[in-house]
């Protein structure tokens, strides 16, 4: 008998990642916002809510057709950097 992996799981599993590596990035993202709003920087206060963006959208990611658990390991959105090694 083989074991089965759950793969709505595993990808769900796989996002809730993206996610925790999101949120730093996010933090430090909202730190250059205020600041170019506080200097009153429109144009890197738009430079930043694009990159913002294209953070909260790494979860509409489409990985549904992935069976594979081992393949699903080998995505990893550019915008999140360098894949952690423990991962």
């Amino acid at each position: 008998m083989s074991i089965q992996v759950n793969m709505n799981k595993a990808r769900d599993v796989w996002r809730d990642k993206w996610r925790e590596a999101r949120k730093p990035l996010l933090e430090g993202l909202d730190i250059e916002f205020m600041r170019a709003t506080e200097s009153d920087d429109q144009a890197n206060k738009t430079e930043v809510a694009a990159k913002k963006q294209e953070l909260r959208n790494v979860t509409d990611t489409d990985i549904n057709n992935i069976d594979n658990p081992d393949h699903l390991k080998l995505i990893w959105p550019n915008c999140l950097g360098d894949k952690p090694e423990n991962l």
